[in-house]
């Protein structure tokens, strides 16, 4: 038999981001592991989201213990994964952007006023290029494939 809520408007059948914030912590201190996979579920979906800060913020006073630890680790992994698969987005997209080019890796880095060894970190994602600089490769490329100077 699963967890029940008692005194809250909510199921634990409803969507996970409906629930109230003390369903998610009777949830987290009375349910099984079958009841904390919704929960899990919504942390990966959106590990930076409200379900993820209201379970950091109930840990932050709530008495260390295992279960705890679970739920922090897999905030933390949610977290580590979606950074890491940006990362892999970004060099991907300076990937395509240098390939529409046309240019040779070092042309292109000239081109946007960078080094070709520092081009080769964004482009094997070990750094990712900031704001500024990704706009700088993508508007670069586009000019490049249209054949027209870059319009900034």
């Amino acid at each position: 038999m699963g967890v029940r809520f008692r005194n809250v408007d909510a199921s634990p059948s409803d969507d996970v981001r409906r629930w109230p914030y003390e369903a998610l912590v009777t949830a987290i201190d009375r349910g099984l592991v079958s009841d904390w996979q919704p929960v899990f579920a919504e942390i990966r979906r959106s590990p930076w989201g409200n379900i993820a800060r209201r379970i950091e913020r109930y840990l932050s006073y709530r008495e260390p213990d295992g279960v705890g630890t679970l739920f922090a680790l897999a905030i933390d992994r949610a977290r580590t994964d979606t950074e890491e698969a940006d990362r892999a987005d970004v060099a991907s997209r300076v990937r395509v952007a240098v390939e529409r080019s046309g240019l040779t890796n070092t042309e292109f880095a000239r081109l946007v006023g960078t080094s070709a060894s520092r081009l080769s970190t964004y482009l094997n994602g070990k750094v990712t290029p900031s704001a500024p600089m990704l706009l700088r490769i993508e508007r670069a490329a586009n000019a490049q494939s249209s054949g027209g100077a870059s319009s900034r």
